[in-house]
């Protein structure tokens, strides 16, 4: 019952404004709540990472033919690569992030620990040397390796914040049980490893402190778990055959990007939210950038459920059922990708709204932006990515193939090999291609200027609209906060229940 300090004209009032809150429809409210870690304007975070690569593209254009041997356009490894000294000023990478993750600091700062040991004896009471007793130290940590190794992990990998674990310089393996796992913490950035063959683990005790061994339930055998994880990059990596996703990042994860990795053998490659009624999930954000989407994958490049995820200049080498997917309302922001549809008639689409059907998915903003289609892909956008607003000057087919390939030349660990069988002729070069640019496809491009996308972006994109449901409930929870804070009055759990 409703706390008798509180006066009887503020109880009318409350219970008059619960009741109509059903009746109230989302034009009508016109709010933008934005929830905790969250970027307040996506869109102008889409809008940096397409400037850094139009920068770093000009660049490239006036250097020196030997200094473009190292600057390749990619705005992330231009950014370090090119340093003939990187290998003792390894720290800089954390300065080259782009997108939602690129306030990753790492490790930073702190002091470089070099692996030794590949072994993981004794999770609850981690060897000094080993990559596992250094993540969970507590100190920001730069984790590099003494030569190429093999870890074989016996349960879930915690990762303790403030760390990067950099396997630039050898060849470093993660696999076995359990492998990455990314719970409440941030600042982590992995770059540059091998991890495959993951399986569930556990039901055992596991070290996420120096100080902390905790009992940890079976794992789902992901290569990269993120649960409730924040300002998190990973880059660089090679992930394949593991048990359940390659990256999923659910509970409230957000400020994420994943970028120049290079995926391959799997089923369900990428899972980005928990479940469709998990409201913090809205505040997800992720950029997906430079990633090679490779052989014998199925489907989940990703799989999206709420927040806002831009996937921009990434090469899709067909799949099996479907390339980008998702459920309750995601904002799916395409640019500038290059997606070749499998043989089958049948799995053309690169899109797929999950258990939706059509009239409530017709106001998702999915929208592609100078996409590359190839053997018959189509993207089906919806909601606001219809508007004419998104409409390019030109084509921008010839200048985007060449950009999508020098853009995921090194996708993966450095120095691996790469997919044999990919055909290096694409139907794009010859006016075969569909260009998803708002435009009639004529195979000519207008004169773009310094921009290297050979378009102009929208700057005018509306905020992706929420549902009903998270309106109200927000709409409720503010309710509720004011008057206990204002009023001291205070809701009884039944009848909180009751109006939830």
């Amino acid at each position: 019952m409703l706390s008798s300090r509180m006066p009887p004209t503020t109880c009318i009032l409350l219970i008059c404004l619960l009741s109509s809150l059903s009746s109230l429809t989302l034009a009508s409210l016109n709010l933008n709540l934005t929830l905790p870690h969250q970027h307040p304007n996506p869109e102008a975070v889409a809008q940096e990472v397409q400037r850094r690569v139009n920068a770093s593209l000009s660049r490239r254009e006036i250097l020196s033919e030997s200094d473009q041997q190292c600057a390749v356009g990619n705005p992330i490894d231009d950014c370090w690569r090119c340093s003939s000294n990187w290998a003792n000023n390894r720290q800089q990478l954390a300065d080259c992030g782009i997108g939602f993750g690129q306030d990753a600091m790492g490790g930073k700062g702190g002091q470089i620990y070099t692996v030794t040991d590949s072994s993981d004896r004794d999770p609850a009471n981690p060897t000094p040397g080993t990559l596992r007793h250094a993540v969970i130290q507590t100190e920001p940590l730069w984790i590099i390796f003494s030569a190429d190794m093999t870890i074989k992990l016996k349960a879930e990998l915690i990762v303790n914040s403030f760390k990067t674990i950099d396997g630039r310089g050898a060849s470093v393996h993660v696999t076995g049980g359990g492998c990455i796992t990314l719970q409440y913490v941030s600042n982590v950035i992995i770059h540059n490893i091998h991890v495959h063959h993951c399986k569930p683990a556990g039901n055992t005790n596991v070290a996420s402190s120096p100080t902390h061994v905790g009992w940890r339930g079976k794992s789902d055998g992901d290569g990269i778990s993120l649960f409730g994880a924040r300002k998190i990059w990973i880059d660089h990596c090679s992930l394949s055959y593991c048990a359940d996703g390659l990256i999923d990042a659910i509970m409230g994860s957000t400020g994420i990007t994943i970028s120049n990795n290079y995926f391959a053998h799997h089923d369900e490659v990428m899972l980005l939210g928990h479940d469709d009624k998990y409201l913090p999930d809205s505040g997800m954000q992720v950029t997906i950038a430079f990633n090679h989407f490779g052989e014998a994958l199925v489907q989940r490049m990703p799989r999206c459920r709420r927040g806002y995820i831009h996937v921009v200049n990434n090469d899709f080498t067909q799949w099996e059922m479907y390339a980008i997917g998702g459920s309750a309302n995601p904002t799916i922001n395409s640019q500038g990708n290059r997606y070749t549809a499998p043989m089958d008639q049948n799995a053309k689409e690169v899109t797929k709204r999950v258990d939706t059907n059509e009239g409530n998915w017709d106001s998702w903003n999915w929208r592609t932006e100078g996409d590359i289609m190839v053997n018959g892909a189509f993207f089906v956008p919806s909601g606001a990515g219809m508007s004419t607003q998104y409409a390019k000057a030109s084509s921008i087919e010839p200048k985007s193939v060449g950009l999508i390939d020098r853009l995921i030349l090194t996708a993966g660990v450095f120095g691996d090999p790469r997919d044999s069988s990919r055909s290096e002729s694409y139907p794009g070069n010859s006016g075969g291609g569909t260009i998803t640019d708002g435009t009639t496809n004529t195979g000519s491009r207008g004169d773009g200027g310094d921009d290297y996308f050979g378009m102009i972006f929208g700057s005018g994109a509306q905020p992706s609209s929420s549902s009903s449901s998270t309106i109200l409930l927000s709409l409720l929870i503010i309710l509720i906060l004011f008057v206990t804070t204002n009023h001291g009055g205070v809701l009884s759990l039944p009848l909180f229940l009751l109006l939830l």
